[in-house]
């Protein structure tokens, strides 16, 4: 398995920020193992979520629609992160950083390698953390022509 992890010294962050980090662990496993049920878990119900799919906003994680996505996948969806940071307030927390996307989509699209910008912001709800917003999101180029900004590196 060619899963990648996180890459934050561990010695440096609280205990709130470690469970934050595992969780944000769990979904990369997830991804790369096509387990929407595992990806879903740490979402709330009614997460807000922007991802790249429309529309542009989903209420939670739909198991049906992310399962039949990863099944558009002929490999594992790896996503390496980079410059991920946690900052954590009481019972809120707000992550950042890069995503790198590889694997090969079935069909014609073939393999896919490209960076996005991922934010996420959790809620303490008992003794866990939840995932309360996620956005995922892909610059363009803005000289008339659209194109997602998939050649861009952080």
């Amino acid at each position: 398995m060619s899963t990648a992890t996180l890459n934050v010294a561990m010695s440096s962050v609280s205990e709130d920020e470690a469970e934050i980090l595992a969780l944000a662990e769990s979904m990369l496993k997830a991804n790369h193992d096509k387990d929407a049920a595992a990806f879903a878990a740490p979402f709330a119900p009614d997460a807000a979520v922007f991802n790249l799919a429309p529309p542009l906003i989903h209420r939670g994680i739909d198991l049906k629609e992310k399962q039949a996505w990863y099944d558009s996948w002929a490999t594992p969806v790896d996503l390496e992160s980079r410059d991920f940071k946690v900052t954590v307030s009481g019972d809120l927390a707000f992550c950042h950083g890069y995503l790198h996307m590889t694997g090969t989509k079935k069909g014609a699209e073939g393999a896919i390698s490209f960076w996005m910008r991922e934010t996420l912001c959790l809620e303490r709800k008992g003794s866990e953390w939840k995932i309360v917003h996620e956005h995922t999101s892909v610059p363009f180029y803005m000289d008339g022509t659209f194109r997602p900004a998939f050649d861009l590196q952080p």
